[in-house]
């Protein structure tokens, strides 16, 4: 699935379009490398999404093709958030 997919139906960005802009200007990173949206994610990826001060850091826990906001959380794990 594409990391800009992935973002939206995890619902750690509300909308495609959003996510796509954090990618293209460098806010989000996989696995400690600055990515583009299309990057392939994988199960085990550590994603780090800056937002503004905070940084929110999850690892993928699941691919869904679609998921409604009570499975949402459950398709990553919560590492750190500064």
């Amino acid at each position: 699935m594409r990391l800009d997919k992935y973002l939206k139906v995890s619902r750690l960005i509300k909308r495609r379009t959003v996510a796509n802009e954090a990618c293209d200007g460098e806010r989000v990173s996989v696995n400690g490398r600055q990515v583009k949206a299309s990057y392939q994610v994988k199960v085990g990826d550590v994603i780090e999404i800056a937002f503004g001060q905070r940084t929110l850091k999850v690892e993928v826990t699941e691919i869904n093709e679609t998921a409604n906001k009570a499975n949402a959380p459950a398709m990553y794990k919560e590492l750190v958030t500064v």
